[in-house]
């Protein structure tokens, strides 16, 4: 019987590269986007390519309703979910906290903190054993950004990806219980498109040479942390998170 992974933000970035490797790991995989359908179904594809079934699920993670609608469809059309990557996430434009507007605080919380709760919650209703579930694991994908509180304009992003670090702590223990591992990476500098929404040029050839390894990491270098934390070879790690950072 085939595994069911679903991955928001699947359409772009580390989580498209974790849909890739969770086909060639043997997963049915369901992409979770937000605008882009044509990525979505060219991610879709691969995984097919790869000989595995997958699906594209366009919602938004931070709507209780759409989150409990992409589960469910989940379910009906590849199985009950397995394991979820609680991936999709914003960055802001570098700026001095005083400088950046309310409303764009609000958005980058919403996205990068309060949708993970949800996703998560609605991924314990289901997988939970004492729930009827048949257990699985949860990855969350935080950032380095926690570690260093946002420092180089970075504030809003560093706080909610701090509280994605107690989230995922906090619910490993919570849920160690009830068959479902949770663990969370920390990404370091990684060369995905969504640093040309930070408004730095060149900021993987600025300062990939500042990390200890010399170099910024890749998406399938996280992917792959992700989907060992996912398989059975990590059956006895929980609560915990791992930096993904090349040392920095």
């Amino acid at each position: 019987m085939s595994r069911v992974l679903l991955v928001t933000g699947g359409s772009r970035g580390i989580g498209a590269a974790i849909c890739r490797l969770g086909a060639r790991a043997g997963y049915d995989v369901a992409v979770n986007y937000a605008g882009r359908e044509d990525a979505a179904a060219a991610v879709a594809a691969e995984v097919r390519a790869a000989g595995r079934r997958a699906i594209t699920i366009r919602g938004d993670i931070a709507d209780e309703a759409a989150v409990a609608a992409m589960f469910d469809r989940c379910a009906e059309e590849l199985g009950s979910v397995d394991a979820f990557v609680s991936n999709a996430g914003v960055i802001h434009k570098a700026a001095p906290l005083a400088e950046i507007p309310v409303a764009e605080i609000r958005r980058v919380v919403e996205i990068d903190l309060t949708a993970h709760l949800i996703c998560c919650r609605e991924a314990v209703r289901r997988m939970s054993t004492k729930r009827g579930g048949k257990g699985g694991a949860i990855v969350l994908i935080s950032s380095m950004a926690s570690e260093l509180f946002g420092a180089g304009g970075f504030i809003p992003y560093g706080a909610a990806k701090g509280g994605i670090d107690v989230l995922t702590i906090g619910l490993g223990k919570e849920v160690a219980g009830e068959g479902i591992r949770v663990t969370g990476l920390r990404p370091g500098l990684i060369d995905t498109d969504i640093q040309d929404d930070t408004g730095i040029e060149s900021r993987i050839a600025r300062f990939g040479p500042t990390v200890p390894m010399g170099r910024a990491g890749t998406a399938e270098e996280v992917a792959e942390a992700a989907l060992w934390l996912l398989s059975d070879k990590a059956s006895y790690v929980t609560g915990t998170i791992f930096n993904v950072s090349g040392g920095r």
